[in-house]
């Protein structure tokens, strides 16, 4: 079970990885990143993806029909958001978030850059689905 840095250095053996990093997506705050950061500075980056994170779990556009009460409004939060992954591609790169599901407040993801030419987005995704299930954080 890899903590923080064992996760990160294993998610930069990714084809065409150029940075990554561990985010509170409630705060903004970096719990660790290694690489090169998106755009030249790893805290910014945080904050960055930490609101495209909250904006993805916390609008019901993004929450699947069967997430619903029959009344159609929202549960109470459980945690986990319904999203999954959040993509962005650029003409240059891959911009690749995973929430991670932890015992405690579920507010993590993991954050990947990966170079557009040499990254391969679908073994990423598979890839950082393995490390969330095995991160271990504390």
């Amino acid at each position: 079970m890899p903590g923080i840095d064992a996760c990160l250095l294993e998610a930069m053996t990714l084809p065409g990885a150029r940075g990554a990093a561990i985010v509170d997506w409630t705060s903004g705050l970096a719990l660790g990143s290694v690489g090169e950061s998106a755009g030249g500075d790893h805290e910014a980056t945080a904050v960055e993806t930490a609101e495209m994170a909250r904006a993805a779990a916390e609008y019901s556009v993004f929450t699947p029909d069967d997430h619903r009460t029959p009344l159609g409004d929202l549960p109470e939060p459980a945690g986990l958001p319904a999203v999954e992954d959040l993509m962005v591609t650029t003409r240059t790169a891959f911009h690749l978030i995973h929430f991670v599901e932890t015992t405690f407040d579920s507010s993590v993801f993991l954050y990947l850059w990966l170079d557009r030419e040499t990254g391969n987005l679908a073994l990423a995704r598979i890839r950082l689905r393995g490390l969330a299930e095995r991160l271990v954080l504390g």
